[in-house]
């Protein structure tokens, strides 16, 4: 079986097929998917999926490419958290790729959110682009290590992977792994213990091969699973069962 570990379900292309997607999952062994926050606004969309449907969770969290909109703050984020399906921080991080100027403020929304992490106890589920040396820097500053968490949609370097590692964090592959030209990533792929590795759809964005260019779905997932077996020369059941342990590992909360 397989765990979708971050999409984005609650987004409207999504949300109005959602038991079509449900099917879907069921029917290529996706027990369970983990619907992440990105804004304030669109959380309690977020929190009715995870509330109505017993294999779906939430996060709680303001992605870094989303300015000018309510900033949270570390108890705004903890009194939220404490809702039973929430079982993350995030996402959040930095990205440099989308904005430029002086982008303080998203680290120092980063920073509010790795404290709040911490508050409660719940891992990370961290966005970097373009921007790792930075990101590295304040997870070690923020003493991010202590709760952990998880490197999503990874798209960086060896190097970046084992700091990563090094504080905790787990690296999670989306479909971008199967595109032809991600040869670094595969490679990363290969390197990457299998107990530290997570896999993802981020859907409706970034759909593996061979469905590249289409809406993406959680029940596509086991698509990354199979490119990563292939990378690795291992069966299928073994990527499978270590993602899905891995999931429910780190999210411990999703296991009570």
């Amino acid at each position: 079986m397989f765990v979708d570990s971050h999409c984005h379900i609650n987004f409207p292309e999504l949300a109005e097929n959602i038991d079509e997607l449900l099917a879907n999952m069921a029917q290529n062994r996706v027990t369970h998917a983990l619907c992440v926050s990105v804004n304030l606004p669109e959380w309690p969309s977020v929190m009715a999926l995870a509330d109505t449907y017993p294999n779906l969770y939430a996060s709680v969290g303001v992605h870094p490419d989303y300015e000018d909109v309510e900033e949270p703050t570390v108890a705004g984020l903890v009194e939220l958290a404490q809702q039973a399906r929430v079982i993350a921080i995030g996402e959040t991080g930095l990205d440099y790729y989308r904005l430029e100027g002086d982008l303080e403020w998203q680290r120092e929304r980063f920073r509010v959110h790795i404290r709040a992490a911490r508050e409660t106890g719940l891992p990370l589920i961290i966005h970097t682009r373009s921007a790792s040396e930075d990101t590295i820097r304040i997870l070690k500053e923020e003493r991010a290590d202590e709760v952990g968490g998880v490197m999503h949609c990874f798209t960086e370097s060896w190097e970046v992977a084992q700091a990563a590692m090094e504080l905790g964090f787990y690296i999670s592959f989306s479909g971008i792994v199967t595109f032809k030209k991600a040869e670094e990533l595969k490679e990363v792929a290969r390197r990457v213990p299998l107990e530290r590795m997570l896999i993802e759809t981020d859907s409706p964005y970034l759909a593996p091969m061979p469905f590249r260019g289409k809406t993406n779905q959680p029940a596509w997932v086991k698509h990354v699973a199979e490119h990563i077996a292939d990378l690795r020369g291992v069966p299928l059941t073994e990527v499978a069962s270590a993602t899905t342990a891995n999931f429910f590992k780190l999210f411990s909360r999703a296991a009570q």
